[in-house]
């Protein structure tokens, strides 16, 4: 990863500083990196388990990481596009001050209409062309909404009209998977064309529309399309886990940083939850200690 990305990566993850890490630019291709770090401990720990895994998703950049424990792209090539997809985010977001709010809503919460109204309210403060919509369907009631910073202040101070129970900023620099993200468009869709890419060895799930990827250029597309689509999460574990009454549930391995996903998946499948575990990247705290 250091030879690709020209920087101590490793270092970085474990001393920090914790605000360079936090950057999108060093943020995403260290979630890929620490994702497929976890693959390799558990294939190590439990070589059955990934011997006979079905199906993978990623969240957002995660996607790439899903795509190379399938076998449809290599690892420097993969990081390679992370890191210029990361670079041409960071870019993005530092051009407008966007950002993300988390929203929790009650079962009347209409995330569009308040949308709609935010843009309003920003159209009224004279801001062109104003962008508020739902960047991330993450479980039932639960959406992350993403655009311009005056949208989601107004969202904020308004919380009890819309229904929405908690709203909560994002520790984030721009509004990911919104049209604020389109100048990263053009350079990712040139590094993916550069890139050889294989139809997946098992079913690779995408943020875009929550089906599975059918062949390389539909990867090639759906990649580029996902920087400025929402991420369908909440509809991807509805395709993962259809199966007929009665039929067991498979086993769930998170891999990576954090148990966010398992979080999610309690709240949209709780059956499904029930077999889930989380594979950390980081050494067992007792082996490290002994």
């Amino acid at each position: 990863a250091e030879k690709v990305l020209g920087y101590d990566l490793l270092s970085l993850c474990l001393e920090g500083p914790r605000d360079e890490l936090d950057r999108t630019r060093h943020c995403q291709p260290a979630v890929f990196v620490a994702s497929l770090a976890a693959v390799e401990k558990l294939n190590h720990q439990q070589p059955k388990v990934v011997e006979s895994c079905v199906a993978a998703a990623g969240y957002s950049v995660g996607e790439f990481a899903a795509l190379v424990f399938a076998g449809a792209l290599g690892f420097a090539e993969a990081l390679y596009a992370v890191k210029v997809r990361a670079e041409a985010m960071q870019k993005a977001s530092e051009a407008v001050p966007s950002g993300m709010l988390s929203v929790i809503g009650r079962r009347e919460a209409n995330y569009k209409f308040a949308c709609l109204e935010a843009r309003k309210h920003c159209e009224s403060l004279g801001i062109e062309n104003p962008v508020c919509e739902i960047s991330n369907y993450l479980f039932p009631d639960s959406r992350v909404i993403a655009g311009h910073l005056q949208a989601l202040q107004f969202l904020q101070e308004n919380a009890r009209k819309y229904y929405f129970m908690r709203t909560k900023m994002l520790p984030v620099s721009g509004a990911f998977h919104t049209r604020l993200m389109e100048p990263a468009v053009e350079p990712l869709a040139e590094v993916l064309k550069s890139i050889e890419i294989q139809k997946p060895l098992l079913c690779v799930y995408s943020n875009v529309d929550g089906k599975k990827y059918m062949h390389s250029k539909h990867i090639q597309k759906l990649l580029v399309k996902q920087v400025v689509s929402p991420v369908m999460w909440e509809q991807t574990m509805h395709s993962v886990y259809e199966r007929k009454q009665g039929t067991e549930f498979p086993y769930t391995y998170e891999v990576g940083p954090g148990k966010q996903l398992g979080a999610t998946l309690k709240k949209c499948n709780l059956k499904a939850w029930k077999q889930y575990r989380h594979v950390d990247d980081l050494e067992d705290k007792e082996a490290a200690e002994t």
